[in-house]
């Protein structure tokens, strides 16, 4: 709330055995709070009790348990400048602009970092004609909404076999990212990605 500019909705505690039989986790305890942001909504859960692992410090983007939120914003140098001033931690060198040359992706501005547990987050610029429409509302928000999250996979095809054929996502858009921007934006040399966006009725797609 503090720098990202999130709304808190609502905070509750649960617990009980129909919570820990939900979870498979025994004698939990969770303090979730929800939060809004634009028209979106996230939750954030603590485990009052048990405690868990943390996030290893090691993990990158090109791991299987990496996933981020993409968070949009109206104004990139802004936006960076608000995370700097906050002390927040860099996962990339800096904002990275993708390439012309990419037809699905030029133009876009980015920037990766991590919250306060280590969690991956992205800063996401649109220019005019990219992404939905809805980023391109006038206004005076910095920090516009959530655009997507994305999850690494090991196979399209057999992840889209799930999402899209099981859970009836439909597929939106397709790209191939790469070269220095994509590399320096992921933080991993030689990095060339395979992105398929997908999309419910509403609300944030799934990458």
């Amino acid at each position: 709330t503090g720098v990202l500019d999130f709304e808190v909705v609502s905070e509750q505690e649960l617990a009980g055995e129909a919570w820990e039989r939900l979870q498979g986790v025994f004698a939990l305890r969770l303090r979730v709070a929800r939060l809004r942001l634009g028209r979106q909504e996230i939750e954030l859960t603590e485990y009052l009790a048990p405690p868990g692992r943390p996030i290893p410090d090691d993990v990158r983007p090109n791991d299987h348990a990496f996933q981020h939120a993409a968070l949009v914003v109206r104004d990139m140098p802004a936006a960076y400048a608000r995370l700097r001033a906050h002390g927040v931690r860099h996962a990339s060198p800096g904002p990275q602009r993708l390439p012309d040359w990419n037809p699905a992706a030029g133009g876009i501005e980015a920037f990766y970092f991590r919250d306060p547990d280590g969690h991956f987050l992205e800063l996401i610029r649109f220019p005019a004609g990219r992404g939905d429409p809805r980023w391109q509302t006038p206004g005076d928000a910095l920090f516009l909404g959530i655009d997507h999250t994305a999850i690494v996979v090991a196979d399209t095809e057999a992840s889209l076999a799930f999402y899209r054929d099981g859970l009836g996502l439909r597929v939106a858009g397709t790209s191939e990212n790469h070269g220095c921007e994509q590399e320096r934006l992921s933080n991993v040399h030689g990095a060339r990605l395979r992105i398929t966006t997908l999309r419910a009725g509403t609300g944030p797609s799934l990458r």
